[in-house]
């Protein structure tokens, strides 16, 4: 056997760095310290470094791969462990990209431990560092009496796992099933807590007898009124998430959370046509499992307040790699622009990306109204268009491709939106609209036929939550 040692050095700093190391021995077995933290996810193996690393390997050639978020360049080492003794290296981490120096840090704003972390204060630490994240978000959750490790921290900041650069909180995830593992009135998460809401869950995820109450939207007021932020997760998946989201209890929406589901746009943009004002967000869900994250404009250095600030206004763009940035007349999203219908609009797309993309497109209203595609890739460029305004709306930028990270996850980013303005309702919005009524008939139904309460005073405070946000809709036919 030869001992690998390893120290990983960022190029810029000089300094020593956290990251992800994969050590590849001759049989093409993955090797590790045996105390070593593991990668959670999908995709090839990874352990943990606190900056350096030992590890013994078979006689033979090994091949040693180093990450540290998205905005590095991954290292590739290969070695030949031809006998005993030991084999130092240095692993020299430099960046593609440093979205700081524009005012752009990333955030995670879903994450839990599972009960089998036996590790989680270790886990915590590093997590942020390895992920190169600025705001990591931990989130207490109920599901019976299952001991979620993360259910030991207390919301608000985490002082033992932050620092300058990296700012760890802990919040929680309200939320609601009908069965054990279906539907429901849904998921939110709530950021920037100094309180924990009760209750966490409820009905079957308590336990057999607790009732369908009360609706989400009660727990998304709480967080509220003491200062939070609240995220719909799970791609808008939820009974209630249409109710939550046109009675204004939502400050973000969660895409591509969590990262095994399908690509899911469809809610969101009908949201979106509805007239909503949803900036895009998104999380990992169960441990730091995927690259995804989001990154809000704060247009300075890292300020944990002004990150949830621009979090709120929508500036903002979530990624699992690729910097996205859209422009309408020189307005970034989050921003309204007032314009008649007919007013030609100049847009400018313009991406980054270590990973080749394959597409990038300009999307109104929900449809894509140009684009590139680009079959051998591209790590850089600009898309710009003249739009013609037709109606009230918003524009958006995504990009997309086959190509696959270590997670085995397809690249993808998606900018928030901006809205257009022109006192002229498109057929989008009343379609949207006729969608969501139908859909929250069918909620009500659910609520009146199968729903579990204690009494039906709790019975009617949901069916008149549900008719209050399918009057707006009702509304936006008319």
């Amino acid at each position: 056997m030869t001992k690998l040692t390893g120290s990983i050095v960022d190029t810029s700093s000089g300094e020593q760095i956290e990251a992800r190391v994969q050590v590849l021995e001759s049989n093409g077995m993955f090797a590790h310290p045996k105390d070593a933290l593991l990668k959670v996810g999908t995709g090839s193996p990874f352990f943990y470094s606190d900056g350096t690393f030992e590890v013994d390997v078979q006689r033979g050639p090994a091949r040693i791969t180093v990450e540290r978020g998205t905005e590095y360049i991954p290292a590739n080492i290969n070695i030949d462990a031809s006998g005993r003794g030991t084999i130092a290296i240095e692993v020299l981490l430099k960046r593609w990209s440093s979205l700081a120096t524009e005012g752009w840090h990333p955030g995670n704003t879903h994450i839990h431990y599972d009960e089998k972390e036996q590790r989680p204060d270790e886990r915590l630490r590093l997590d942020p560092r390895v992920e190169d994240l600025r705001m990591t978000e931990v989130s207490v959750l109920r599901r019976q009496d299952l001991a979620y490790a993360t259910n030991k921290y207390p919301p608000g900041m985490l002082t033992e796992f932050s620092s300058t650069q990296h700012y760890v909180q802990c919040g929680q995830e309200n939320r609601h099933n009908s069965e054990p593992w279906e539907g429901g009135y849904g998921h939110v998460m709530l950021l920037n807590m100094r309180n924990v809401v009760e209750p966490i869950s409820r009905g079957v995820l308590v336990d057999a007898f607790d009732p369908d109450y009360p609706p989400l939207s009660y727990a998304c007021d709480d967080a509220k009124r003491q200062g939070g932020l609240v995220i719909w997760c799970h791609n808008g998946r939820g009974m209630e998430a249409p109710v939550a989201a046109v009675l204004g209890k939502l400050d973000a929406f969660n895409l591509f959370d969590p990262y095994w589901t399908d690509v899911e746009y469809d809610i969101y943009y009908q949201m979106l046509n509805a007239g909503l004002k949803l900036p895009a967000s998104t999380g990992s869900d169960w441990f730091i499992c995927s690259a995804n994250r989001v990154y809000a404009q704060t247009g300075g250095p890292f300020d944990y307040e002004a990150w949830i600030e621009a979090m709120r206004h929508g500036k903002t763009f979530i990624t699992n790699g690729p910097a996205l940035h859209l422009t309408v007349d020189g307005r970034e999203p989050g921003s309204e622009i007032t314009a008649d219908s007919g007013v030609v609009l100049g847009f400018l797309i313009a991406w980054e990306s270590h990973y080749p993309l394959k597409r990038v497109e300009l999307v109104y209203n929900g449809t894509v109204i140009a684009e590139k595609i680009f079959d051998h890739g591209s790590t850089g460029g600009q898309l710009e268009a003249d739009i013609p305004v037709t109606s009230d709306g918003w524009v958006a930028a995504r990009a997309g491709s086959d190509t696959r990270d270590s997670f085995a996850q397809p690249i993808f980013a998606h900018t928030s939106p901006v809205y257009l303005r022109s006192g002229v309702n498109g057929p989008e919005k009343k379609a949207a609209a006729r969608w969501f009524d139908g859909e929250i008939d069918r909620s009500l139904e659910w609520v009146n036929t199968r729903g579990r309460f204690y009494n039906d005073t709790q019975r009617r405070e949901v069916v008149d939550l549900f008719r209050e946000g399918q009057a707006v809709y009702r509304g936006m036919i008319t």
